[in-house]
């Protein structure tokens, strides 16, 4: 498409052009050049002319509407490539026309003196001359006719009749005088003397020849006239031809004045408008060196604030935009570099913070949550967390309060930590809070680590150490008390008292020994929790743990509607069957406590697996449920909710299932009761098939 164009702007011009050729020397106009090659000059003047002019104006045209696109579309560089462009067209045009004017005005002057003031002086002077010169040969020859009218021969020619040829000749010739003719009055002409220079001359003569007449008289009486013929002195007629002929080539030279006029005028408009397509060249040149590094700078500071740092400028530039582009792609290397270092150290502390399983909130200094790890899922809901965007979202009332009085302790010392407590629907949250300020006063980093499965531990240590040496000091006096209580009970037996008092020892000697026979079988449990065996786990079958435990516990569940749902294709666990047995009998004991008054009496014994690596036991009642303050202290020892519980029997749970590397808690059951749930790891499936005949001391590898 656009090589068919091109052809035919071309077809336009040289089109044009021919026809211009031909009305310029076929037609006949006022402004037309008198010969041909004088039209063949101008056509090829024109012909330039029209195209530096097509030219130029396509150039500029193209540069103008590329340039105005350009800014419309807001194109990096078209400002300052558009002022350059009209800079360098300002600077060049207006002195270029200027001088083209002014070239203009000189050589219409000049023609004007050339052609116009010298001639018509010459040809003032030359008129005035040749009268002076003429008047002066005419009153010379006027001079000669009457001194000739005055002699005696030419009265007595004009008498008589007879002519003195030889005077005459003599007197001519020694007078320079080509003709004298005598006509007498009356009569015919008389030729006195004839000088015949070529034929023809008397006929015609020559407009160098001057006559004058004279009276021929007598006194008052008048016999005829004579008339002079003579040559100008100096050849005359010559110098009156040159000048003639220099007046007529002065004519015609003032008939050319227009040509030259106009050829000269095209002249100055094809060096204008050379001038012009090479300052236009120049001034594209010149912006297109320094707009085109530009825009490429800009562009590439476009692409690194965007964080492509892998960009480079390749542009040719010279100097020092060659130097500026340079130092660019330098400076993109080393920030490439840096990034990627700082990627890697950045990928490096992101991989410890979602590493560890402390909780860690990165804040600005206006609260906001720039960032957090994936352990603080495990601490807060993990839609909550991942979704929070203020400290607000996480804390709330007193414990906000609090958080905000760290970061203030922490922005004066650089570090303040304390202990929180949030209140969860189901439990209570125990949370160790760290908050490091960080430099500048950008933010701060907090550090929640869940603390509650530590304070469970070091209660129950506590409360293991409680238990031995309460089993220890209760222990010792309980045997002389419960001998006593026999002696007493023996010797009332053999004194004879009343009725009434013996009665009275005998049933308080009975309450001494029922009472210490139910101290004994507390401080029995004391030391039992105290000196808890080691577990000796082994390939098992959850499932038949479940079932051997519920067999135990046949005749004890009466009136309770008992649910089983196991999982066949459970993979095996890796624990001691006795002790998981245990655990089942005790909350399967502790749901039925729990439903002694509940109107309906449900309980779902279930196991399932979660994963390829945990299964699930969980126990589920109708009973009255769990407040979420008995939640937080439903594990520790000697907390009961019943009347006469020791406390120790959902302590046992919890110790037996950490010792499995398990976790227990308790969630509320819809629309009564509670759910127990109890994860164990679950054995691999090699190990699993290796376990029939692995021997009983062996372990097999788990995931633990």
């Amino acid at each position: 498409m656009r090589r068919r164009f091109t052809l035919a702007a071309a077809a336009l011009c040289l089109l044009v052009l021919v026809a211009l050729l031909v009305w310029q020397g076929s037609f006949s106009f006022w402004f037309s050049p008198p010969s041909p090659r004088e039209t063949v000059l101008l056509w090829s003047v024109s012909t330039l002319i029209f195209l530096l002019t097509v030219t130029l104006t396509f150039m500029l045209f193209r540069a103008g509407v590329k340039a105005y696109i350009e800014r419309q579309q807001n194109k990096e560089g078209s400002r300052i490539r558009s002022k350059l462009l009209l800079g360098a067209l300002a600077l060049s045009i207006a002195p270029t026309l200027f001088s083209a004017l002014f070239n203009y005005a000189v050589l219409n002057r000049t023609l004007d003196k050339w052609f116009t003031q010298p001639a018509r002086g010459i040809e003032t002077s030359l008129q005035d001359l040749d009268r002076s010169y003429r008047k002066e040969a005419q009153d010379r020859v006027q001079a000669e006719a009457e001194w000739i009218a005055l002699l005696p021969q030419t009265r007595d020619a004009a008498q008589s009749g007879r002519i003195d040829a030889e005077f005459f000749r003599a007197l001519a010739v020694g007078r320079g005088i080509r003709q004298i003719v005598l006509a007498p009055n009356p009569g015919v002409p008389m030729l006195l003397y004839q000088q015949f220079d070529r034929p023809g001359q008397f006929e015609k003569p020559d407009a160098s020849l001057l006559r004058a007449s004279a009276a021929v008289a007598n006194g008052p009486q008048r016999f005829g006239s004579v008339t002079v013929t003579a040559a100008m002195a100096g050849q005359p007629s010559a110098n009156e031809d040159t000048l003639e002929r220099l007046m007529d080539e002065q004519k015609q030279l003032g008939s050319r004045k227009k040509f030259y006029h106009d050829t000269y005028f095209l002249l100055i408009c094809l060096l204008t408008l050379f001038v012009l397509f090479f300052a236009a060249w120049c001034a594209q040149m010149l912006s297109r060196q320094i707009s085109v590094p530009i825009s490429a700078l800009l562009g590439a500071a476009q692409e690194v604030r965007r964080g492509n740092l892998s960009y480079r400028v390749r542009v040719n530039a010279m100097d020092e935009l060659a130097t500026l582009v340079r130092a660019f792609n330098e400076m993109t290397n080393e920030l490439e570099g840096n990034g990627r270092e700082l990627e890697a150290r950045r990928r490096f502390t992101e991989a410890i913070l979602e590493s560890i399983p402390t909780g860690v909130i990165s804040v600005s200094a206006d609260e906001r949550i720039e960032r957090v790890n994936r352990a603080l899922s495990g601490i807060f809901p993990h839609d909550i967390a991942s979704s929070a965007k203020q400290l607000g979202h996480l804390f709330s009332g007193e414990d906000l309060a609090e958080v905000r009085y760290l970061l203030k302790r922490a922005r004066r010392a650089g570090t303040a930590a304390c202990q929180l407590e949030i209140q969860r629907p189901s439990s209570v949250l125990h949370l160790a809070v760290t908050v490091a300020s960080l430099e500048e006063q950008r933010g701060f980093v907090l550090v929640l680590e869940d603390t509650s499965e530590l304070l469970h531990a070091q209660k129950a240590a506590a409360w293991q150490e409680v238990a031995r040496r309460i089993a220890h000091e209760i222990k010792n006096p309980l045997t002389p008390i419960s001998l006593s209580a026999d002696r007493i009970a023996r010797q009332l037996r053999r004194l004879p008292l009343p009725p009434e008092a013996r009665a009275i020892l005998e049933e308080c000697a009975g309450t001494i020994q029922q009472e210490v026979q139910t101290v004994k079988s507390l401080v029995n449990e004391f030391s039992e929790f105290s000196r808890f065996p080691t577990a000796q786990p082994v390939a098992a079958d959850l499932n038949e743990i479940v079932e051997g435990a519920l067999a135990a516990l046949t005749g004890r569940l009466d009136g309770i509607a008992l649910s089983v749902a196991l999982d066949r294709k459970m993979p095996l666990v890796y624990a001691d069957r006795e002790q998981l047995k245990r655990v089942i009998v005790n909350l399967v004991d502790n749901a039925a406590e729990a439903m002694r008054e509940s109107p309906v009496r449900r309980l779902l014994v279930e196991t399932t697996q979660l994963s390829p690596d945990v299964v699930e036991l969980s126990v589920t009642d109708t009973g009255c449920g769990i407040s979420a303050i008995d939640k937080e202290r439903l594990f520790l020892p000697y907390f009961s909710t019943k009347e006469r519980g020791t406390g120790l029997g959902l302590a046992i749970v919890s110790r037996i299932v950490t010792e499995h590397h398990g976790r227990v808690r308790v969630e509320d059951n819809h629309p009564a009761g509670a759910r127990f749930i109890v994860e164990l790891n679950a054995m691999q499936a090699e190990a699993s098939s290796a376990s029939d005949s692995a021997a009983a001391g062996s372990i097999p590898a788990f995931r633990g």
